[in-house]
Formats: C-alpha cells, structure tokens, sequence
C-alpha cells in the first residue's frame, strides 16, 4: 500500500486552508491536485484536527478490543470441545 504524503491532521489543516480560500490556489500551494482536496473533503468533512486524532485512538483502540474478544471466543470454544468430550 502506498504510504501518504501528508499526515491526516495535516490533510484536515489544508481542508480548513481551503475551506478559506480558492481550492486550486491552496492545492497548487501544497502540491496535490484539487481532486486530491475533495477526496479528503469527503473523507475527513468538517473533522478538526483535535477530531482525526481521538477518531485515530478510538480505532486503535477498538482493533485492540475486537482481539481480545476474538481470542476469548476461540478460548470458549476450546473449552466447549473439551467439555463435550466424554473421558
């Protein structure tokens, strides 16, 4: 996968540029095209950049979460097996 340019709090400060000023001047100013800006516009939409951060916490955190449950399901399921069988 292709690493990012620019980080997503600073994609988020260059949408509030452009939320300011013309799009094709901003992007012309930080070297991506204006397509690029709408396609964080849509991504990002009126995110501040205090936002992107807890979103990005919030997401490490839930991948963290669902790991832990995944491996609590598999350790139930193992016990059910072991349960079931007749020694």
């Amino acid at each position: 996968m292709k690493k990012a340019r620019f980080t997503e709090e600073q994609m988020v400060k260059i949408l509030r540029e452009a939320d300011d000023s013309p799009v094709a001047a901003v992007a012309k100013k930080h070297g991506v095209s204006d397509q690029t800006i709408y396609l964080w516009r849509r991504r990002f939409g009126q995110l501040e950049t205090m936002d992107v951060r807890r979103l990005k916490a919030l997401e490490v955190e839930n991948a963290r979460l669902k790991k832990i449950v995944a491996e609590r399901d598999l350790e139930i399921e193992v016990m059910k097996e072991v349960a079931a069988k007749k020694w």
